[in-house]
């Protein structure tokens, strides 16, 4: 036997392994996998908007935090200015003095005039770094305001995202046994449904905030979007030859003895 045939061989082995699905059968799956996810959903709908709050919460207050660093670092940076001019003003008021005392043995005007116009420019930094310290000492004054308003802030931001964190958590705790449950349920029903209708029913089912993409018909119309189906495509449902999609909504349709007969726990 060549290669050829050896391989045909082994695809014939395998396709006669492979068992192929009734619709029947694909729709039971996807009931399953619908009902599995629908619980899910109502544990989800019960955190809420919590999850998202505390994300919310978190960015706001690393946000906060950066700002409070930024005006910290603003303030030392303007205290460090402010020493800058004090240590100007002493260097000033040193040569005052050593020019003043130069002054003492001049010998001629020029000496004197020049001298003093070196101790009037000294005088002239001193009042200027006194004034820059001024401007600076009121910039620290309204940054510090700035400043304490921001912690207050971040505190009360806090103290919101720890009351929204323990409502999370006592939620997460109260279902976190069943959540896990049906996460494991859903991975395994899963895996039975038909690959093409899995993705037409996730895409279905994201379009939808109830996450309905499977519904039953009931009292004569779509359980999703309540629209009258004909009894002639009811008849079609009932006898589960083909998957039947909704005209007006595009979920999927079964009979409601189908969709009775499915129970999870």
């Amino acid at each position: 036997m060549n290669r050829v045939d050896k391989l045909n061989k082994k695809q014939k082995t395998y396709m006669a392994h492979v068992k192929e699905f009734s619709v029947e059968e694909k729709l039971t799956s996807l009931v399953t996998l619908q009902k599995i996810e629908s619980k899910l959903d109502e544990i989800h709908i019960l955190k809420g908007e919590l999850p998202m709050e505390v994300a919310d919460l978190e960015d706001e207050i690393q946000g906060l935090n950066s700002r409070q660093l930024r005006i910290e670092e603003e303030i030392n940076g303007v205290t460090d200015f402010i020493e800058q001019k004090k240590e100007a003003i002493k260097e000033a008021q040193a040569l005052v003095k050593k020019y003043e005392k130069q002054s003492t043995n001049v010998k001629n005007n020029r000496e004197f005039e020049a001298i003093n116009k070196e101790i009037e420019m000294q005088q002239l930094e001193v009042k200027l770094a006194e004034k820059h310290i001024k401007d600076a000492t009121d910039e620290i004054a309204e940054k510090a305001v700035a400043l304490e308003k921001a912690k207050k802030n971040i505190a009360a931001k806090e103290s919101v995202l720890n009351t929204k964190k323990g409502e999370l958590e006592k939620i997460i705790v109260a279902n976190e046994k069943e959540e896990k449950h049906f996460n494991k349920q859903a991975a395994e029903a899963r895996e039975h449904v038909d690959n093409r209708l899995l993705t037409s029913y996730d895409k279905i089912r994201k379009s939808y905030r109830n996450g309905l993409a499977v519904v039953p018909v009931e009292r004569d119309a779509c359980g999703g979007c309540f629209y009258a189906i004909p009894p002639q495509k009811q008849s079609e449902i009932r006898q589960r030859k083909k998957v039947m999609i909704c005209e007006n909504c595009g979920r999927i349709l079964v009979d409601e003895e189908l969709n009775k007969g499915v129970t999870i726990s």
